[in-house]
């Protein structure tokens, strides 16, 4: 705190790059450069992305599983829809206060330290969500799984813009993030299996659920505090000449960074969380992670719905389609935002696209086309989120980073706890899934407005295409 009472966090620039004056025009690369760049993302790609992916898959799957655990586990352990939803809520509740402090301490200890400690944790909490005998034990345990994983997806965020210039970051982030519908996908048919193990050795299928899936993350823990480095300025695997090229890219990106001045100091953190565009971020956020967290925690149900009669692995098979759809939207769509570099329409579109697939689940009579509307809400919704974590960099300093996005993220959770509660309450007023599609369907629109009115002081969230930007 200063002495003029504004709030101020200390956190450490970016790595390796060299902050550039403000208001210079951003240098271009020589042509003769272009393939050299190239080839230094190129190379990060095929180090990191890979490895992320797998990190985030089983992180996802620790996430999610309590939804295929809740075909089965809700009525051994006696939980209505509204207590079922509750479970996820307060997993959400406590991802959300510990979300901001678990990227300060990414700050202090490194990516590798904490990414490591925190998938050990997560793992063993999530395994022994199997030993869960009512609702408040259940509450526990979900609690603490969400205290473990609250720091890994804002933390890997931030860690990839350390290594990503911006122009290629859309890319990165899809097929970082396409995490998430394969795990889905592959969770959803794994997890159908899983259940069929329904008394062996005395277990209930979802206790073995989480026992085959938490594990796996705990292991994995292990292997990023040897496999991850830090900065690319400790990157073995880099020469010196990509270091120094990596370093030169990401200080073009921060001279064109619009870092919001005041009396020609950076603003204060508390300022420059609360500023207009961060908020509307954060709003838009909140509005587009209510869907997410409904197809994370209650597509399942929602197809189970389509016909009671259907077998807990027809389920399965059937809820990893739109998640194949996703797959495929996202890539294609990141591939396409780098290519104009433009953000805000490529958020925005996906989410009206999600909010009539919603519109078609609603009202459709046959289940094909109710399960084509899934496959819009889903490969939508996954598709904005890819491009929408472009957006922060477009208003936040390298120095606030870390903060806003754990910032951004928590105000998302928010919005999945929030889904968790209403979905399960109106499922349980009106018997029914459709009120609750309705509402989904809703705040995607809403959301899609707020990204449509982002304010980006002097510019409309495109950026200058640069030459050296790999070819989509």
């Amino acid at each position: 705190m200063r002495a003029d009472g504004d709030l101020t966090i200390e956190a450490k620039p970016v790595p390796t790059v060299s902050q550039p004056r403000q208001g210079r025009e951003s240098p271009k690369p020589h042509a003769a450069d272009a393939a050299a760049d190239e080839a230094v993302v190129r190379k990060i790609y095929r180090r990191l992305i890979g490895f992320l992916f797998v990190l985030f898959v089983f992180s996802f799957l620790d996430r999610i599983n309590i939804g295929f655990a809740g075909l089965t586990m809700g009525r051994d352990l006696g939980l209505t829809a509204t207590a079922f939803g509750l479970a996820s809520t307060v997993f959400y509740g406590a991802y959300i206060l510990f979300g901001i402090p678990s990227n300060i301490m990414l700050g202090k200890l490194g990516a590798r330290r904490w990414i490591a400690i925190i998938m050990v944790a997560w793992g063993l909490t999530s395994t022994a969500t199997m030993f869960a005998w009512d609702a408040n034990s259940l509450y526990i345990l979900r609690i603490l799984v969400g205290i473990t994983e609250a720091g890994f997806l804002p933390g890997v965020l931030l860690y990839m813009t350390f290594w990503f210039p911006s122009a290629h970051r859309a890319r990165a982030n899809a097929f970082f993030m396409i995490a998430m519908p394969v795990t889905s996908a592959l969770g959803a048919i794994v997890s159908g299996y899983l259940l069929k193990l329904d008394g062996l050795h005395g277990l209930h299928g979802w206790q073995w659920l989480f026992m085959l899936e938490g594990l796996p993350s705990a292991l994995l823990g292990i292997v990023v505090w040897m496999y991850l480095d830090d900065t690319p300025e400790k990157a073995k695997w880099l020469t010196p000449a990509e270091r120094a090229r990596l370093a030169a890219m990401m200080a073009r990106d921060a001279a064109s960074s619009p870092v919001r001045k005041a009396g020609g100091k950076e603003v204060s953190l508390a300022k420059a969380l609360f500023s207009l565009p961060v908020m509307q971020l954060a709003v838009a956020y909140f509005l587009l992670v209510n869907t997410l967290g409904m197809i994370s925690t209650w597509v399942p149900q929602i197809v189970k719905s389509f016909n009671q009669s259907s077998s807990d692995l027809a389920i399965g098979m059937l809820t990893a389609v739109p998640h194949v759809c996703t797959i495929v939207a996202m890539v294609v769509w990141g591939r396409r935002s780098d290519k104009h570099q433009e953000r805000r329409l490529h958020v925005a579109l996906p989410m009206l696209f999600a909010a009539a697939g919603w519109g078609l689940t609603s009202f459709a009579a046959d289940p094909l086309v109710k399960l084509a509307g899934l496959c819009a809400a889903s490969a939508g919704a996954y598709a904005a989120m890819t491009i929408f974590w472009t957006l922060p960099d477009l208003v936040m300093s390298a120095n606030h980073r870390a903060i806003g996005i754990a910032f951004i993220n928590a105000a998302g959770i928010v919005g999945a706890a929030l889904n968790a509660v209403i979905i399960g309450y109106l499922r349980d007023v009106t018997s029914s899934f459709t009120s609750g599609l309705l509402y989904a369907a809703a705040v995607l629109v809403v959301g899609a407005l707020v990204v449509v009115t982002f304010a980006r002081s002097g510019a409309s969230g495109k950026r200058a295409t640069p030459k050296h930007a790999l070819e989509a």
